[in-house]
């Protein structure tokens, strides 16, 4: 009962107050370590390979050790003390509000035509560039995001709380901030963030599967267009790691009779995306605020059964 009570509570203050901006955010915090080590370890008189995987060891296991003492040091204090700090350590993970709050920003700007604002908001939770983007492609990358972010930001987090509480949770995190920084295959990243990017893919592939089944049942609970989803879901349900971003992103697509994919460009590079869903309405700006609703649906269901699950066993 105490661990699904502090993860209801972290869930709640995430749903009302969302992820904080201050520098001393625990993400942030990995961020600084993993720039600092990356200065040292990606140089041209080590192997690229071999120091790239160091790095994940060291940016991983001082995430764990820093969770496991800080519980441990709250613990010898008091109780109430260990509680709170275990509900803070989760509700520092999740990202619920902060993700329909980014995303909104897009869809407000696109609602009262401005463009260029639209791009720059975009280019906040965005990898590729936006500076180019016309409106229906301003939307299909929000709404790819969502779909996305509503795995590593949302149900992976929670999967890895619910197995192992803030420890788990906070390991995923850091495995997840080492792929968003150095999981490229530039010049720079290609070797030395290579362990990053193939771990982050395994960590995610089973809440991959998740939030594609969470999307399905929040797109049917939420009256959207279904024609065609099960079979978006059953497609990609067994497809590896490599398939993460697009079953979710297939199953959102499907669920809302839109078509997601196409050509990318990050850094004037072109990379073309599998067209994923069936087009049975044009983009539109609604299907961004439609992408959130089903995101906060299958956070909910998420969260609800797994405290459900952690309570009763």
């Amino acid at each position: 009962m105490f661990k699904a009570l502090a993860i209801f509570l972290a869930y709640l203050l995430d749903l009302a107050i969302g992820d904080p901006d201050w520098q001393w955010h625990p993400v942030r915090l990995i961020g600084r370590l993993i720039s600092g080590l990356e200065k040292k370890l990606n140089i041209a008189d080590l192997n690229r390979k071999i120091s790239g995987m160091l790095l994940v060891i060291l940016v991983v296991g001082i995430t764990v050790f820093a969770v496991w003492a800080i519980l441990e040091l709250s613990g010898l204090i008091h109780p109430v003390f260990y509680f709170i700090i275990y509900a803070l350590l989760i509700y520092f993970g999740l990202s619920v509000k902060s993700l329909a709050d980014e995303a909104n920003q897009v869809y407000a700007a696109l609602s009262q035509g401005d463009i260029d604002g639209a791009r720059e908001k975009l280019s906040k939770i965005v990898a590729r560039d936006t500076q180019t983007l016309d409106e229906k492609e301003i939307i299909r990358a929000t709404v790819e995001t969502v779909a996305e972010s509503t795995m590593d930001g949302i149900i992976a987090p929670l999967f890895y709380v619910f197995l192992g509480g803030p420890v788990f949770g906070w390991a995923y995190k850091a495995v997840n901030t080492l792929d968003s920084m150095i999981g490229y295959t530039n010049k720079r990243f290609a070797d030395f963030g290579r362990t990053a990017a193939k771990l982050d893919s395994w960590v995610n592939l089973v809440p991959a599967k998740l939030t594609s089944l969470t999307i399905f049942i929040s797109g049917y609970l939420c009256g959207y267009h279904r024609k065609g989803s099960a079979q978006w879901l059953v497609k990609y349900f067994f497809k590896g790691p490599k398939h993460n971003s697009e079953s979710t992103e297939a199953v959102m697509a499907s669920v809302l009779g839109i078509r997601l994919g196409g050509v990318n460009f990050y850094h004037s590079v072109a990379v073309k995306k599998n067209f994923i869903g069936e087009e049975v309405y044009p983009l539109q700006a609604k299907h961004i605020s439609q992408s959130i609703k089903i995101a906060y649906a299958a956070s909910g269901i998420f969260a609800a059964t797994g405290i459900f699950l952690v309570w009763v066993i």
